[in-house]
């Protein structure tokens, strides 16, 4: 079965899928080996349901696309980090939240 969850961006294209968005985009830095970024797997699906008209959620795996980690200083996994009109505005580090506690912190920049 297909997954309605965001898709996957790498180097190559993350200016063009996230920072050239015209939608408030979150960008889950993940990685294969980290648990904690599996456990967020299902909310992240759920909240891109949910505000599907309003945000683009998008995955990058931190060990293939090493350039775009370096320079938002991604350290732990899983982040997320929320671009608006290019720019990081906000970020959360670990795995900790719920869907609830997500979908009300992206609707706080989607305002």
């Amino acid at each position: 079965m297909e997954k309605t969850m965001a898709h996957h961006v790498t180097d190559a294209d993350f200016a063009t899928e996230v920072l050239a968005s015209d939608k408030l985009v979150l960008v889950d830095f993940w990685a294969e080996w980290c648990g904690p970024c599996k456990a967020m797997d299902p909310i992240l699906e759920q909240v891109a349901g949910d505000l599907t008209d309003t945000v683009n959620i998008v995955k990058l795996d931190v060990d293939s696309n090493p350039s775009t980690v370096t320079q938002y200083g991604i350290r732990a996994m899983p982040t997320l980090v929320i671009f608006k009109n290019g720019q990081p505005v906000d970020m959360k580090v670990g795995a900790g939240q719920s869907r609830a506690q997500l979908v009300k912190w992206l609707e706080s920049h989607a305002a």
